[in-house]
Formats: C-alpha cells, sequence, structure tokens
C-alpha cells in the first residue's frame, strides 16, 4: 500500500516494500519512508508532535523522523478509508545500544530548549492524578472479585497480591507528593521531549530512527526509570551493570538534580509491571495470552524480595549522595 501512496500523493517511486516492526515501510538509497496509521488522532496533538520534530532537527537530530507533506503541503493522508501520517528520515543506520544514556541526555537537553508551549502531549506534573486514577480502577475490579467466586488461578493471585501492590503504589504517589513539596527543580528539571516508555528499542531494531509517535512532553526521569525498569526485569541477576553504566553515562552530558533522582525513584517504585500485567489479563480475549500472563504474574510474584532489593539498594547502585542531597530512602526497602 505504501509503495502505491508514495506514487500518487508524493511523485515518489520506490522499488519494494517491507516491514519495520508495525509499521509499513518504503526505501530509497537516500531516504527511508514509514506509514504511521493515526486513526481518529486530532490535529492539535499532530501539531505539537510536528513542533517537538521541527525543533530537534533544527538542533541538530539526524535521526528524528520528519512528517513527509503531499505535493499539496498536506502532512495527514487520507487513503482507503484510513488517515495516515507517512514519516521520512535521511538518516537510517543500524542501531546501536553503546552510550544509550549519553545519547538520551543529548535529545533530553535538546528538547528542553523547546519554547513552544505543550498542552495536549504535556504530562508534567500528572503522574499523580494517572497513578491514583489507575489504582482506583484496579481497586474496583478487586472488589468486584471479592464478591464472586474465584473462577482462575490468576484470580486468586490478584486477589491475595493486590493489597501488597496497593500498599507500594500508594508509598510510590506519596514519596512523589513529598518530592514536589520538599524539593526545589532546577534547570535539568524542565519539561523535555521524552518517550510513553522508553527502552532498549524505542530507537528502532533495524534502523536508528526516532519516532515522534513514540513521545510525550514530561521529566527526563520518566525515560530514565522506565529503561531502567525494563533492564531489571529483563534479566533480575545481572542488570546492576548496565544500570549503573546507563546512569553514569547519561550525567557525563548533564547531572541530575536531587528533584530528579527522586521523582525517578517514585515512578521505579511506583508497580508498572504488576498493573501492566493484570490489565491486559482481564482484556485479552486470548487464551494463550492469558496461560503467558499468569506465568509471567506468578514469576514477579516470586520474584517480589529481589524487587524490594533492587528498589531499597537502587541509590546505593546509582552513587546517588543521599545524604549530602537530602534525599529520604525508605527504610522498610532497604531492611
Amino acid at each position: 500500500m505504501l509503495q502505491e501512496l508514495l506514487q500518487k500523493k508524493y511523485g515518489i517511486k520506490v522499488a519494494d516494500e517491507f516491514r519495520i516492526e508495525s509499521y509499513e515501510a518504503c526505501k530509497t538509497d537516500q531516504e527511508l519512508y514509514l506509514l504511521v496509521p493515526i486513526g481518529g488522532m486530532e490535529r492539535e496533538d499532530l501539531f505539537e508532535l510536528e513542533q517537538m520534530v521541527n525543533h530537534l532537527i533544527q538542533y541538530g537530530d539526524r535521526h528524528v523522523s520528519q512528517f513527509k507533506k503531499t505535493e499539496e503541503g498536506e502532512p495527514v493522508i487520507e487513503w482507503k478509508d484510513g488517515r495516515y501520517i507517512v514519516l521520512v528520515n535521511k538518516s537510517f543506520d543500524s542501531p546501536t545500544n553503546r552510550n544509550i544514556g549519553r545519547k538520551l541526555s543529548k535529545f533530553h537537553y535538546r528538547g528542553r530548549l523547546l519554547n513552544v508551549r505543550m498542552n495536549r502531549l504535556s504530562r508534567i506534573g500528572q503522574w499523580k492524578v494517572l497513578w491514583e486514577k489507575r489504582l482506583d480502577q484496579m481497586e474496583k475490579v478487586w472488589t468486584d472479585l471479592l464478591q464472586k467466586e474465584t473462577e482462575t488461578e490468576f484470580d486468586r493471585m490478584f486477589l491475595e497480591s493486590f493489597p501488597y501492590y496497593m500498599g507500594l503504589t500508594e508509598n510510590a504517589i506519596q514519596y512523589l507528593t513529598d518530592t514536589e513539596f520538599d524539593d526545589e527543580p532546577a534547570p535539568v528539571d524542565s519539561g523535555t521531549v521524552c518517550h510513553v516508555r522508553f527502552g532498549s528499542h524505542s530507537w528502532g531494531k533495524q534502523y536508528f530512527v526516532k519516532n515522534p509517535f513514540d513521545w510525550v512532553f514530561d521529566h527526563c526521569s520518566r525515560d530514565l526509570a522506565e529503561w531502567t525498569r525494563e533492564r531489571y526485569f529483563r534479566n533480575i541477576q545481572t542488570y546492576e551493570p548496565d544500570v549503573k553504566h546507563f546512569l553514569a553515562d547519561y550525567q557525563s552530558v548533564i547531572r541530575l538534580s536531587p528533584f530528579s533522582w527522586r521523582l525517578l525513584y517514585a515512578r521505579l517504585m511506583f508497580p508498572l509491571h504488576f498493573f501492566d500485567c493484570v490489565e491486559n489479563y482481564y482484556i485479552t480475549n486470548s487464551e494463550q495470552q492469558r496461560y503467558t500472563l499468569q506465568d509471567q504474574f506468578q514469576k514477579y510474584l516470586d520474584q517480589t524480595r529481589e524487587h524490594e532489593k533492587f528498589l531499597g539498594n537502587f541509590y546505593q547502585l546509582a552513587e546517588v549522595p543521599v545524604r549530602s542531597f537530602g534525599i529520604p530512602e525508605l527504610e522498610w526497602l532497604k531492611k
């Protein structure tokens, strides 16, 4: 489909079509094209994304995907009962995770220089409300299940474990609230271009490209926490050297403030893995997916002690001077 669309709407001829992760793609010797379905995404959201794209490219980021305009100058295409945007990259090297912390720090540095107000895509200061909403929804599911006969092993595990994870979530919310009340943000704490969920493949598996449809405007600790979380759960026995190097690498460009560290820690404490697993289990219609999620959930429960140890030792691993920074630690996690 992309091949035909490029020729009719852009006057571009390409030889073949392939897939890059979930996207249809084509390329010439000079350019790589991705077809992004945008569904009912509103123009205000697209405008803010394009402002971020143009800003980062202006400040020298060669790997950011640009919005390709049609021959009529339009970014959005109505095509075969769908709405799409074509992204174009003029630089598409092979991806590498070398110095990923340093690259992310430079990405955030450029993003902080953005002088356009982000209204639709900003998540600055919203974590508490979003976490509370998610917890309230989960508690309602738990309460409803309590009043029924337990049907599955997953139901039983969820019913027994939810009070613990509710407590952990409340700890994360309180730590975040105290941080926003006690600490003064520094220049590094200004909002920047971040990712919904930054991880090892956020900048591509096949090609090194930065897709704006993965972005939000938020505090830099969002990306640091989510990369760290992903790396920890990939292998809870071997994460320490990578996390230590990643955070040190990031700070080789700009140092994090006490406020940054506390936000990062609050986000790590929020048990996103628990919420994702439970929510995905109860919305999927696939039996195979449910078996997989049940196994994953059991693994999380079996690793509770290791997870507490990870949280309890995080500041020490990251070499954060908690005393001189006046950063509070949670004693129950350190025991």
